[in-house]
């Protein structure tokens, strides 16, 4: 990075129910970034969609949602006039973690931190991502997949299969979805037809999955073509599952054990595992990789992959990288670099291209 300041933009906010998270987040990086590396310009987007400067004090203050009266075009047009050198965008979830927001900075030509317009859109979508990796013989949990409209017209069929297939208790939840927004444990067939009706709510696409009685294990990604993957930690819920509030903003939620007590053998299972979905579901810059170890036979499976974790004061992704040698402040540098890294071999690749049409 040379001697000029990078002018960084960090976005946050945004359409989804994770819209608070994403704010709490942008607090946190704010604080981590080094102010004689960046000069930083804060971007909120309000949950109706409009775009909108935010004060330098946000991070002081009891903010929880933005809110904008409209759409602020100056902002886009700074992106159009490359004023900005970088965006490091932290909305999580819809718009802005499934890769419609990368594709949006891929159009204008701005380097940004995180995975692409492909891997985003594929870690985004549990379905998919599951599709994928079992397909390259990684574990993951039993599941059905549920889309609307096959659901409307043969429920009765579909609530069968579930009962005889899945079994009781199990898990429903949107496929397209982060941070246990929509996501319910079933415990009886009674139950069952409204939570499914609820998770559509939030998507067309519904998975249920089985129930496993496991320890919740995470690790964390970091890299490019060479990822290296962070100590393994362990999620202790206090409630029947990591809930939205015990991730995010209960302190006393959940207990995290970092690193976990696990067999050196194990974490290094899982930590090459980790780096292994990462490569397959073409992520970029950083992940969380959930994994579940069944505590009646030791299976592992790979849960989820999550590729724009949370930054808050709780949340694993730093926090596992911190025991793991790697500082806050390091780890968003890193993060940066991976980015304009990125951009610049993307830019070299479509130089290539037109080369051969000269």
């Amino acid at each position: 990075m040379s001697d000029k300041k990078l002018q960084l933009v960090l976005l946050f906010g945004g359409k989804s129910g994770e819209h608070e998270v994403s704010v709490q987040s942008a607090k946190n990086i704010y604080h981590a970034l080094d102010q004689d590396k960046y000069n930083v310009s804060l971007w909120g987007i309000d949950k109706e969609g409009h775009w909108g400067t935010v004060p330098l004090d946000f991070a002081e203050k009891d903010l929880k949602q933005l809110k904008f009266t409209k759409n602020d075009s100056t902002l886009l047009a700074q992106l159009m006039d490359k004023k900005i050198d970088f965006v490091f965008p932290i909305i999580h979830g819809t718009y802005g973690e499934d890769g419609t927001m990368q594709g949006l900075l891929e159009i204008l030509n701005i380097p940004y931190a995180g995975s692409g317009v492909l891997g985003s859109a594929i870690g985004m979508d549990k379905e998919v991502s599951r599709r994928l990796l079992k397909a390259a013989g990684i574990e993951v949990v039993p599941t059905l997949l549920l889309r609307k409209n096959s659901f409307e017209q043969n429920s009765k069929e579909i609530l069968d299969q579930i009962e005889k297939v899945i079994r009781f208790p199990c898990f429903v939840k949107p496929a397209n979805s982060g941070s246990s927004v929509g996501v319910y444990k079933v415990k009886k067939f009674d139950d069952l037809k409204r939570k499914i009706l609820k998770a559509f709510n939030f998507d067309h696409k519904v998975l249920v999955e089985r129930a496993v009685t496991a320890r919740e294990l995470e690790c964390a990604v970091l890299g490019y073509h060479d990822f290296k993957a962070s100590a393994v930690g362990e999620i202790i819920p206090k409630a029947e599952f990591y809930t939205y509030e015990a991730k995010y903003i209960d302190d006393n939620g959940a207990a995290l054990k970092l690193p976990a007590d696990i067999s050196p053998t194990l974490a290094e299972k899982i930590q090459k595992l980790s780096i292994r979905a990462a490569e397959l579901l073409e992520i970029r810059g950083l992940a969380r990789i959930d994994f579940f170890l069944d505590k009646n036979n030791d299976e592992l499976y790979l849960n989820e992959v999550n590729t724009l974790p949370g930054f808050t004061q709780i949340s694993m992704y730093p926090k596992l990288w911190e025991i793991s040698g790697v500082s806050y402040s390091k780890l968003i540098d890193e993060l940066i670099k991976i980015g304009l890294q990125a951009h610049e071999d993307r830019a070299k690749e479509i130089a290539k291209f037109f080369e051969k049409f000269a």
